[in-house]
């Protein structure tokens, strides 16, 4: 399934495949006096076929989670597994070859670049990962399309606005096709309709059996796109939230 399918094809019901499983991650920086504990043993699943949330307070640790997720950061100790692979043993190079080409990441910053359009800012996954650029140019004008920027799609970044540089981040962490997409913070420069239609884009990607998001948010307007929304506080996970989605009722809080 291509990234054009899964923004535009119909989506599918969520499967119970295990996309990530975090199993008493711990993550420390700095060492003696100076060292500081960001996560003190967090357990987490996260299914394909869903969008999960992340909330909790500012320090709480979810950036430095869906970091380590990402493959950006090492954890200190623990267990991690993406995509059924052991992230903890795989070695730098297989670490970035695995990213390249399974995880898109959605920057709170967007982190464009401010001297290349809109095309070219989406292209630059798939030109790192070696295709030509012509090829680069064809599958990022087709994902700004999906995402609604086909006639800005040779703009820079300072010619858009917050929520279109947002969807070309979006489209620039889809293009490559990743099965895991790991968002941060997606909503929290966007006004409230902008912030409405970046989520319903994220959700229609969640929702393929062969994939998942992850959204850490600050945002309880964008609570009820969540399929599980998982609580933080103090470097640990305290608390599930499943929505009953059938009955239409509040989420079914489970302790973790």
């Amino acid at each position: 399934m291509t990234a054009l399918q899964s923004l535009t094809g119909p989506p599918t019901h969520p499967t119970e495949t295990l996309a990530v499983a975090c199993r008493q991650i711990i993550k420390e920086f700095g060492v003696g006096d100076t060292k500081t504990v960001a996560l003190r043993g967090v357990d987490l699943d996260v299914l394909a076929g869903q969008m999960t949330l992340l909330v909790g307070q500012s320090g709480c640790g979810k950036t430095t989670l869906i970091s380590i997720v990402a493959g950006l950061l090492n954890a200190t100790s623990g267990s991690l597994t993406v995509l059924g692979n052991d992230m903890m043993h795989l070695t730098g190079t297989q670490l970035v070859q695995f990213r390249q080409k399974n995880i898109g990441f959605v920057f709170q910053q967007y982190n464009l670049l401010p001297t290349l359009s809109a095309v070219e800012n989406a292209a630059v996954p798939l030109i790192i990962a070696g295709q030509s650029r012509r090829a680069a140019f064809e599958a990022a004008k087709e994902i700004l399309s999906a995402v609604g920027l086909g006639s800005r799609m040779h703009l820079y970044p300072n010619q858009l606005s917050g929520g279109q540089q947002q969807r070309v981040a979006i489209a620039r962490a889809l293009v490559h096709e990743p099965r895991l997409l790991v968002c941060d913070e997606p909503t929290a420069a966007l006004d409230a309709q902008s912030g409405q239609t970046v989520m319903e884009l994220l959700r229609r990607v969640a929702l393929q059996p062969d994939r998942a998001v992850i959204v850490v948010t600050h945002d309880n307007r964008v609570f009820r796109f969540g399929d599980r929304i998982i609580h933080m506080d103090d470097g640990v996970v305290t608390k599930v939230d499943i929505p009953d989605r059938a009955s239409g009722g509040d989420p079914e809080s489970t302790m973790h």
